[in-house]
């Protein structure tokens, strides 16, 4: 048994990537310091080759990228903040996402594009903090959103072997957690979610580092309320299916999702959720405000963020309904 850190497992996984296919490459700004932890120590060991230091430009070395997917390579691009996928939105929504369908499978852009640290840090400010992963499954691109280190691992190494294009949000709030691993690590499919908590009364659907608000909640109420937490770990494509057994058990749901609350991915659970299950309350869901951009007062920061006490009065305004 070891210890396992969130940003280690992130490390290991491309480390084993760049190990297991020569085809695996990263660009990005200071991935040879490795300050971000993604790729420390990998540029000593794989070469500035194939560990490439690029100049401060991202919409310039996300679309050399793209051009070296197209020639056969398995580029993983790292973005030291979230709001710079906005800058560089055309060419992976656009461009890369769009290359398989519109050249009938032709070519292929198999990028994978990482931000270890993405959500709210320690006072970053409105341009640094942003969770823009709703945006990403609006438009169709494979989307994941980890929230342990093992399935930190094993969804960045499924996303850097898949042939089309994933963003890949590493919680800022989560690069801290680590987690005992009793056994090898291994690739976690994208599109498969994980049951965390088995419950019965109320189904709580957590998005990254909020899967372990979820779990505090549920270990604290569970005299009061059955909670079953649900970690769709992909949320684009959404593993409906489970969703749908987790639904018809307890008929009752809760969102809580880091990401703004119009159009985000918490109102997209809720109105599917509302269409295809008998649900016998009023869904609930709880996410950033309207619009929101986060301060640079800590305090205003974390006013505006999800959390425990929001998520413990949702969990028993359902639960009271009994249909």
């Amino acid at each position: 048994m070891s210890l396992l850190s969130y940003a280690k497992a992130l490390n290991r996984a491309l480390a084993d990537a760049l190990e297991a296919d020569p085809a695996v490459c990263v660009f990005g700004e200071d991935v040879g310091a490795g300050m971000a932890g993604l790729t420390f120590g990998l540029q000593d060991r794989f070469g500035r080759d194939r560990v490439v230091d690029l100049p401060l430009s991202e919409q310039a070395f996300t679309s050399l990228a793209l051009g070296a997917a197209l020639c056969g390579r398995r580029p993983v691009v790292e973005f030291q903040i979230p709001s710079l996928l906005f800058l560089v939105f055309e060419q992976i929504a656009n461009q890369a996402h769009k290359i398989s369908l519109m050249t009938g499978g032709q070519a292929a852009a198999p990028i994978t594009y990482v931000v270890p640290g993405s959500g709210s840090r320690e006072g970053w400010a409105g341009q640094h903090s942003d969770h823009p992963y709703s945006l990403f499954a609006h438009v169709g691109v494979k989307t994941v959103v980890p929230a342990t280190p093992t399935d930190a691992y094993g969804l960045l190494a499924s996303a850097i072997r898949d042939p089309d294009p994933v963003v890949f949000f590493a919680p800022s709030a989560a690069m801290s957690v680590r987690e005992d691993v009793t056994r090898e690590l291994e690739a976690v499919p994208l599109g498969a979610a994980r049951v965390h908590r088995e419950g019965t009364d109320v189904t709580v659907v957590a998005v990254g580092h909020l899967v372990h608000t979820a779990l505090a909640v549920a270990a604290e109420l569970a005299e009061e309320v059955s909670i079953e937490v649900f970690d769709p770990r992909t949320l684009y494509p959404f593993d409906w299916p489970a969703l749908s057994l987790s639904l018809a058990k307890t008929r009752r749901l809760v969102v809580i999702d880091d990401s703004n609350r119009s159009c985000g991915i918490g109102a997209e659970v809720v109105a599917s959720a509302a269409q295809e299950s008998r649900l016998i309350a009023p869904p609930r869901r709880i996410t950033r405000p309207d619009g929101a951009v986060l301060p640079f007062a800590l305090a205003l920061d974390r006013a505006l963020q999800p959390n425990a006490e929001q998520l413990r009065q949702a969990v028993r305004a359902v639960a009271k309904e009994h249909g």
